[in-house]
């Protein structure tokens, strides 16, 4: 049996100290948000997408960086943030005291002297930096990157305002059965190391949970065990009974903590949600059916069977948008999360219990003209070969996978959705419809039944070059005494 229900008085204890950390995370303000990632070959404007969160009176919002643009555009709203630093900038903030500061200064400072100030709650330090595939790349850089930044932030008298985060991985941890929850047995140092951190400084653990990815992953994984409408394969687990994976993957993190004395941390899910293209079991019907299970059984406030009653404090969904410039090394389905496609239209209905009922539509959206670019009927296209490559490595074809929506509409409409999609990539750029003579713009929507054939939006910053496609360029300006360094990253996208 669980240790916290053998003592009376130990019971009080505990109670007393979980209240004094939820208190210290700003209160109990247990909420629905979304994380709003950026890597699209069709950004809207940061102020059209913020509209489009006060529309739907989504008021939690985690990014993966700190753009200026968007902490700006949020300003004044009512929208509490989770601002990101990728897990390539730990190193030098682990190892530089100035370059946490100049960080702090450029990211939270800068931006709490503006009146409104912008509620910006966390810091995420890092995304996922312990999972398993980037064999231990960053692990070393965490803590010592905390220590750094939590002294930039006391320095800053921002402290007790901001509080930092490290999202995890579901890897982290590992078990058969959930009351078995432990972590993995390289990480329990440094694991132990964080939640020591992240309790004296009134954080929350922070964890990605995705039962897509163990039915993508597992073909003996059972899929109605994935959904939250009941299943034929529950997991027994002594007096225990999981009827969802989610649940499953939560109680087994809640026994890893307990298993190393943070038995009642706060969790936070950072990210969770489900595709909607770009695999067999990534559509628009499981999608909904994952996404409003979820809310339900989150709003129920059952909890789990190892905290009852207790949902997580805050879950993020994942995602706001589309994000078509994603790396599609994971699966096809990377770049089809949103809950809303790239131009802010609402995939399905959705209610998140946020008092707005079905999602609403982005509004004033500034498309491109309405026009597309085929394959020219009258052309051969047994030549087609090369220019078809080249379209689909430049732009985002994977809704033309196997099992995805785009899957089977035949060779030329294959072919004019490849045209189409470089062609609105280069903002309808007429030379970019040539092809050799293939291509040819029409004024006819060409999308065939539930393949939408799109057209991009005129107020993207994203570059149109092809140049660029594959690789994104990040700058990163840190201000030193006497100097300033810039940092480049080019991250592959393709």
């Amino acid at each position: 049996m669980n240790q916290v229900w053998k003592a009376p008085k130990l019971r009080v204890i505990i109670v007393v100290t979980v209240i004094i950390v939820l208190i210290a995370v700003k209160g109990v303000e247990s909420g629905i948000g979304v994380n709003w990632g950026t890597l699209s070959d069709h950004r809207m404007s940061p102020e059209t997408v913020v509209d489009l969160l006060l529309q739907n009176r989504i008021s939690k919002v985690k990014l993966f960086d700190a753009d200026p643009s968007i902490v700006e555009a949020i300003r004044g709203t009512h929208i509490q943030l989770m601002l990101g630093i990728p897990n390539h900038m730990l190193q030098l903030l682990s190892t530089s005291t100035s370059a946490a500061d100049s960080w702090v200064s450029a990211n939270l400072t800068r931006h709490f002297r503006a009146h409104p100030q912008p509620d910006i709650r966390y810091v995420a330090v890092g995304n996922e930096p312990f999972l398993t595939s980037y064999a231990a790349q960053f692990q070393s850089y965490v803590m010592p990157a905390l220590v750094n930044l939590q002294q930039s932030l006391i320095k800053a008298n921002l402290a007790r305002s901001v509080k930092l985060v490290v999202p995890c991985n579901a890897d982290a941890y590992q078990s058969s059965l959930p009351s078995q929850g432990a972590f993995r047995t390289d990480l329990t140092p440094i694991i132990t190391q964080l939640l020591s951190f992240l309790n004296s400084n009134g954080s929350p653990f922070v964890v990605n949970i995705y039962p897509f990815l163990s039915l993508y992953g597992n073909s003996d994984f059972p899929q109605d065990y994935a959904f939250f409408g009941g299943t034929n394969h529950p997991l027994m687990d002594g007096p225990n009974v999981y009827y969802n994976a989610f649940d499953g993957n939560y109680d087994t993190l809640v026994a890893a903590l307990d298993r190393i004395g943070y038995g009642q941390m706060p969790i936070v899910i950072g990210e969770v949600g489900w595709p909607t293209d770009g695999a067999i079991s990534a559509n628009l019907t499981a999608a909904r059916a994952f996404n409003q299970g979820l809310v339900n059984h989150l709003l129920s406030n059952k909890g789990t069977p190892l905290r009852p009653g207790s949902p997580p404090l805050d879950v993020y969904l994942f995602g706001l948008l589309d994000e078509a410039a994603k790396d599609t090394l994971p699966g096809n389905f990377e770049r089809h999360w949103g809950i809303f496609s790239f131009d802010g239209q609402a995939k399905y209905a959705l209610n998140l219990g946020l008092g707005s009922n079905m999602l609403k539509n982005a509004r004033n959206v500034e498309y491109l003209p309405s026009r597309w670019c085929v394959a020219n009927p009258a052309k051969d296209l047994s030549s087609v070969a090369n220019h078809f490559k080249l379209a689909c490595t430049v732009a985002d074809c994977t809704t033309l996978s196997y099992g995805s929506s785009c899957y089977g509409i035949g060779l030329k409409e294959n072919v004019s959705y490849a045209f189409n999609s470089y062609y609105q990539l280069r903002k309808q750029d007429a030379v970019s419809c040539d092809f050799d003579g293939l291509g040819m713009i029409t004024f006819l929507d060409p999308s065939v039944g539930q393949c939408r054939f799109l057209v991009g939006v005129a107020d993207s910053d994203t570059s149109s070059s092809p140049t660029w496609r594959g690789r994104r360029t990040i700058i990163y300006s840190l201000v030193f005494p006497g100097i300033i360094a810039i940092l480049l990253e080019a991250i592959c996208l393709m």
